[in-house]
């Protein structure tokens, strides 16, 4: 679950517990929308704690080292056109 849904969670959570006038028997769903809310509390905590960590890291430049090569003496190089 990414951000997009620990807000989701959230805003429907809120919408239960607030906006919600709703009675069903056996289901509180003011509590319900409390546990969402907190549901996604934790989710973003938890998303923004792991993205947090994730750095980019930017490997140091490397040089470029030439080989030198041992030429045999009919003009071709080691390893090539043998």
């Amino acid at each position: 679950m990414g951000l997009g849904g620990c807000i989701i969670l959230i805003a429907v959570g809120a919408i239960l517990a607030f906006a919600t006038d709703w009675h069903m028997q056996g289901v509180n769903i003011h509590l319900v929308g409390v546990i969402l809310m907190i549901v996604g509390l934790i989710g973003v905590t938890t998303f923004s704690g792991i993205y947090r960590r994730r750095r980019v890291v930017v490997p140091p430049p490397t040089t470029v080292v030439e080989e030198n090569r041992h030429h045999r003496g009919d003009g071709y190089t080691d390893g090539y056109g043998v």
